[in-house]
Parts: C-alpha cells; structure tokens; sequence
C-alpha cells in the first residue's frame, strides 16, 4: 500500500472520484434495502447519494483541466490510513439506526480525507476545492438532519418508528425468546432427573452443562438454516442463530450453575436444589413477561402456558430421577 503523504496530487483526486462515485452507490444501496421498511428515510439517502455524485463532478472537472481525462488506477484500498468503507453485503437488513450510524461514520472519515488532502495540495485551485469538501463533509450531519425533517412528515416518523420496533421483534425478541424458552425448559429434565438420580452436585452440574450447550448449539444452528431472511425480513441468519443459540444455552446455565456448590458443604445438594428452583421460578415468570411485552399475549395467559408446562417438565425429571 502507498503512504498517504506519498500520493501526488493527480492521485489524491482519482482518490477522490473513485471514493465518491463508491461512497454514492453504497448510499443508493441504503436507499434500496430501506425502501420497504422506511420508505422515507429511503429518499433521504437517495437525496445524499445526489449530493455525493455532485462532488464527483466538481472533483472531475478539476481532475480534467489539469490533468486530462485519464484516471490513473489507484483506489482509497490500495493507500494506507484512508477512509475505508465495509462491505455493502455486511450492513443488508440492519437496524435504521445502524444504518444512519454508518452513513455518519463514512462523512467523518471523508472529511478527515478532504482536510489532509487540502493540507497537501499545492495547486491553489485544487486546495481550494478539497477544502471546500471537507467543509461540505463536515456539514452533512446537518445537511442530513435537513434531509431527513424535508422527508419525514410525523406520520411517516410514526410508521419509522412502528416498522423498526416490529424489526426487533422478528429479529431480536423472537429468537432469543425461542431460545430462551428451550433452554429454560428442555434442560429441566435432564438436569434435575441427574440432580435426584446421584445427588452429587458435580456431576448434575456436567449433565446441565452439556444439556445447555448442546441445545444452545443445535436451537442456533435451526434458527440460521430457518430462514435467510430475504423474504420474510426477519435479519441476517447469522445473527438471528446466533442470537437463539446463546438465549438457549443461557437459560439451560441459569439453574445449572447452582449445581456448582461443593460436595464438601452440608446439605450441599438441597442447597443447590433449592437455588435452581428459585432460579427456575424467575426463569419462568421472565419468559412470561417477555412474551406479554413483546409477543401481544395477556400475561396471565403466558404464565399459565410457560409456568404449567415448566412445572410438569420439571416434575418429570423428578419423577425420573428418583424412580
């Protein structure tokens, strides 16, 4: 890679170009992945991408009159310290917020470019202009801000605000509510049918480890292979798994890790007992407000359903255990 203060002025310019053309399609990408969920953040990001390509004709013209018309290969990659941009594939169905953050993140690293470029520039004209677009980088948090009241009226603000909080639902509440439903209580039967069948605490507290990771495991890797997302909107695969498999393997570890008190102790095993359910009661009744939040279900009926079912599988792990 070449040092930045290495580069001529033809080169910093051609930089300059290619990032900008780059930086106006990634802007039309946002524009394109927001266009169903925020119709009118969508357009915000269409009205930057026009702004970005107006740079890129300011920037040629003045690549042009001094250099002619053929751009030397050189793209911000290939010079060390420059603004560097992540993979568009990598931001696909992120949160609006996530999103906006982005966009700041790429303003303030091509403001950083213009005023270094500036600061290296001998040609008056050519100072004059990458100064110029620093000052307009430095500008387009407002300049988006302004966008973005031109816009959003409060009803499309409203619509924004309900579309993203559906979005967590499906890709953040779902899954780590599914997740945090099996590991709560799938394990139960394992772990308290080891707990009855040895009392010793150790021991329970392996066959609770394995159960939590081993369903924290296979409840993630359902998830991803579910649904990639594409149609249903519900987020990247990778994160809705991963999401689900760590809720999983949390609610399994919660009432396994009382199972961590020494053999050695008096009444070890009723004192560990007794804190896993306790653990176990909490576990449920958490569940149960999560789905009332979140999932439109009345809270006494979600207590009926996750506390009833949490009983009786606890009961028969019992049963099991001290058969």
């Amino acid at each position: 890679m070449k040092a930045f203060s290495d580069l001529t002025e033809r080169e910093i310019l051609a930089v300059a170009i290619a990032s900008e053309e780059e930086d106006a399609r990634i802007y039309i990408a946002f524009a394109e992945d927001l266009e169903e969920r925020y119709p009118a953040s969508a357009r915000t990001f269409r009205d930057m991408a026009e702004v970005e390509k107006g740079h890129r004709e300011m920037l040629l013209a003045q690549y042009q009159k001094r250099f002619g018309n053929e751009l030397p290969p050189i793209r911000r990659e290939d010079v060390k310290g420059t603004l560097k941009r992540r993979p568009i594939w990598l931001t696909k169905n992120l949160p609006l917020d996530r999103i906006r953050s982005e966009a700041e993140i790429m303003e303030q690293q091509a403001w950083t470019f213009y005023q270094k470029a500036a600061e290296q520039a001998t040609d008056v004209g050519t100072r004059k202009l990458l100064g110029d677009l620093a000052l307009a980088e430095q500008g387009h948090e407002k300049l988006a801000g302004r966008m973005q009241e031109t816009n959003l009226t409060p009803d499309d603000r409203a619509e924004e605000d309900r579309a993203s909080h559906r979005l967590f639902v499906l890709q953040y509440v779902q899954p780590g509510l599914a997740g945090l439903m099996d590991g709560s209580v799938s394990t139960l039967a394992p772990l308290f049918a080891a707990a009855f069948a040895t009392h010793h605490n150790w021991q329970t507290f392996l066959v609770g480890l394995a159960a939590s990771i081993g369903a924290g495991i296979s409840m993630g890797f359902a998830e991803a292979l579910s649904d990639d997302g594409s149609l249903t909107g519900r987020g990247s695969p990778l994160l809705r798994g991963g999401v689900c498999g760590l809720m999983t393997a949390l609610g399994g570890l919660g009432h396994t890790l009382p199972y961590l008190v020494p053999d050695s102790w008096p009444n070890a095993f009723w004192i560990a007992t007794a804190i896993a359910g306790v653990v176990v009661f909490v576990e449920l009744w958490a569940i149960a407000w999560v789905r009332a939040k979140y999932m439109d279900t009345p809270f006494l009926q979600a207590v009926f359903q996750i506390v009833l079912g949490g009983v009786i599988v606890l009961g028969a792990g019992i049963l099991i255990g001290g058969a």
